[in-house]
């Protein structure tokens, strides 16, 4: 028997010894022995998770700096929820008023023009699913430096900073026409209404593409993090590129080397040069499941799921090897399989009981492929920190503890 005051005593001793990485849940409800004896709560309004559930981003800080991750590990489908969606920013979120707002498009344009939210609103409304990806997801958890990477880590802390969501705005290039960008017009400047004032320098070609100047996401207006009130949307690219908080276009003949595509976000070729705007987020997957930290409950079968994208538009395939890349097999793709968006792919498993590695591989409908790390580091050369695309790995062993396997890769 143990009464209440040494029950809450032992509890609170157990949740003290637990390392917290977040900020703490709110404590776990009581649930009665039968609901349909008791009468439930009402609605309220904003809605709430059950309780029950543990959902959270994992949240990483350093100076004025700071980003956090989506926790791919925990969600189902292919929608980030909002609050889930990662998070990377420079200065911080900054509070802007939305009745203030205002868009200023000018340069070799023919009629430079400011255009408040409310206005921008009245063009036609587009919404399009799509992922957003840091260019250097991947970066903290695959790149081992010369020295092995952790194990004990979860698909979120290994590429969390990746999320897809619904977008709703109006195409740039209706913006474009309203203000007649020039014929001899090649870039655009995006610049952010944040502390660190983000800006970089994007093709006018896009912007006539697909590009996006976006208000609303999951069906609800931007939230802070997200750029509120507007931000630039431009499909398939870097995350970097894609200007939260816009509050200036500046169209140009050439681009403006900003301190973000000249310090920042350029990519070390093997031969010594620097490659600079590559913006297009190559073919990527990764297995959620089962992964860290998962215990396998014993021999029987499985099913290994896990998330493709592309850049370039949709993805063709995904394999998955079980035995450390000697053999591949086909996983099936679970519909809508959506150009820039994301794909879940899923393939049944009989695991023996022996320890194991396995990983998936995505190609997309250009014929780009998933590479092996190895492959990837010879092709991109040593100091290549953005864009890691590389294939990741998780190992079981014989008690059937799952953990990252890159090192196994190396």
């Amino acid at each position: 028997m143990i009464n209440r005051r040494s029950w809450f005593k032992k509890s609170a001793a157990a949740i003290a010894s637990v390392p917290l990485v977040n900020a703490t849940f709110a404590a776990t409800p009581s649930a009665p022995l039968d609901s349909t004896k008791v009468l439930g709560t009402p609605p309220k309004e904003v809605g709430t998770r059950s309780g029950f559930e543990k959902l959270e981003r994992l949240v990483y800080a350093r100076e004025a700096s700071s980003a956090s991750a989506t926790p791919l590990e925990l969600l189902n489908g292919i929608i980030t929820p909002s609050d889930l969606h990662f998070e990377r920013h420079h200065g911080g979120i900054p509070t802007i008023d939305p009745d203030r707002y205002a868009l200023l498009i000018h340069g070799l344009v023919d009629r430079p023009l400011k255009f408040s939210l409310t206005e921008l609103k009245r063009f036609p409304a587009e919404s399009r699913i799509c992922f957003i990806e840091c260019s250097g997801n991947g970066g903290r958890a695959v790149l081992g430096r010369g020295a092995p990477v952790a194990e004990e880590v979860t698909a979120g802390q290994v590429d969390g900073l990746f999320s897809t969501s619904e977008w709703t705005g109006v195409r740039l290039s209706t913006l474009f026409d309203a203000v007649g960008v020039k014929r001899k017009a090649k870039w655009f400047l995006a610049e952010g209404q944040d502390s660190a004032v983000m800006s970089r320098t994007i093709p006018v070609e896009k912007g006539f593409d697909d590009a996006m100047i976006v208000y609303a996401q999951n069906g609800e207006p931007l939230r802070p993090g997200q750029g509120y009130p507007v931000r630039l949307l431009l499909p398939g690219w870097e995350g970097n590129a894609q200007i939260k908080w816009l509050r200036r276009i500046d169209v140009s003949d050439t681009p403006f080397f900003s301190r973000e595509e000249t310090s920042k976000y350029t990519d070390a070729k093997t031969d010594g040069r620097i490659e600079m705007f590559s913006f297009v987020m190559a073919p990527k997957s990764i297995i959620t499941s089962p992964t860290f930290p998962t215990v396998l409950p014993g021999k029987g079968w499985n099913e290994i799921r896990g998330l493709a994208w592309t850049g370039h538009g949709k993805i063709a395939k995904v394999e998955v090897s079980t035995d450390g890349g000697n053999r591949w097999r086909h996983a099936a793709l679970q519909a809508p399989v959506l150009s820039k968006g994301t794909v879940r792919f899923r393939i049944p498993w009989q695991w023996d009981g022996k320890p194991a590695l396995f990983m998936s591989r995505a190609t997309d409908e250009l014929g780009n492929v998933q590479l092996m790390p190895g492959v990837f580091a010879d092709n991109r050369g040593p100091a290549t920190f953005y864009h890691n695309s590389a294939i990741r790995a998780w190992k079981v062993d014989a008690s059937g503890r799952v953990t990252f396997g890159q090192n196994e890769l190396a």
